[in-house]
């Protein structure tokens, strides 16, 4: 019997923004070496439970608790939650101007390993040489380091960009959101390439999409359906396709 070992664990969690209740007591587990797909209609608190579980500052918890590891992060800025090995890849990343993705890429590194306390070499062959294996991965030429940050990336070079820090940071969970939005057939193979690279028994993954494609390459263990701030369906990666065919609406006529 394998035994099952929890990366994250939400419980009964009631989250605010402003006056609005967002999630409302939701309960999910994720364990080691499984990848989790969260669907649901626009509205339904997909994006808002990717970024709480990141720790943005615009959302109150009101009740319940959010475990890493076995233990509560409630009170870890995004930062520190970051440095524990949690990875949050944005639906729509920021331009930073000025700022090259090698100069980015090498910040990020290196503030993992001080937050390690491991040694941080600066422009070290160890760095370059551990950026170009991950370029060769996604299949990105060598001059998309030297670009400034997302500046005039398509949305392929966006998400690309994405998947690239995560494969540095090397987190133990990683939640993408809607990696797969805006992506021709190509660009999703590549990015799903990345993302199954990436993936092995001691890490989980936290996909938000709306799309059934993106599982068709990137298979689930588990498919939720989030609906008015809860989960209302899980079942295998046959939901999804159940979803597709039927539409949300189904789910309402048997809920």
């Amino acid at each position: 019997m394998i035994t099952k070992v929890p990366i994250l664990e939400l419980k009964n969690l009631k989250v605010t923004i402003g006056d609005k209740e967002v999630l409302k007591d939701l309960n999910l587990t994720v364990n080691k070496g499984e990848i989790h797909a969260i669907m649901g209609p626009n509205g339904s608190g997909k994006s808002t439970f990717s970024k709480v579980i990141a720790g943005h500052p615009s959302y109150d918890i009101l009740s319940g608790d959010i475990l890493f590891n076995g233990k509560s992060i409630l009170s870890l800025e995004p930062d520190q939650r970051s440095h524990l090995g949690i990875f949050l890849a944005f639906q729509y990343p920021i331009e930073i101007p000025g700022v090259s993705n090698e100069e980015f890429l090498e910040l990020i590194y290196n503030s993992k390993l001080e937050a390690e306390n491991k040694e941080v070499k600066t422009l070290s062959t160890d760095f370059f040489n551990l950026l170009n294996e991950k370029l060769k991965l996604l299949d990105i030429s060598e001059d998309f380091i030297w670009r400034n940050v997302n500046e005039g990336f398509s949305g392929g070079e966006k998400k690309r960009n994405e998947i690239l820090q995560m494969m540095l940071l090397d987190s133990e969970l990683s939640i993408l959101d809607e990696i797969d939005s805006g992506l021709d057939i190509d660009a999703l193979k590549i990015i799903s390439n990345g993302i199954n690279s990436f993936m092995n028994p001691d890490k989980a993954i936290i996909l938000i999409t709306h799309y059934q494609r993106l599982l068709d390459y990137v298979k689930p263990t588990y498919v939720h359906v989030i609906q008015n701030g809860k989960i209302i369906k899980t079942g295998n990666a046959d939901l999804a396709k159940e979803l597709e065919l039927k539409g949300y609406d189904w789910l309402k006529e048997i809920n």
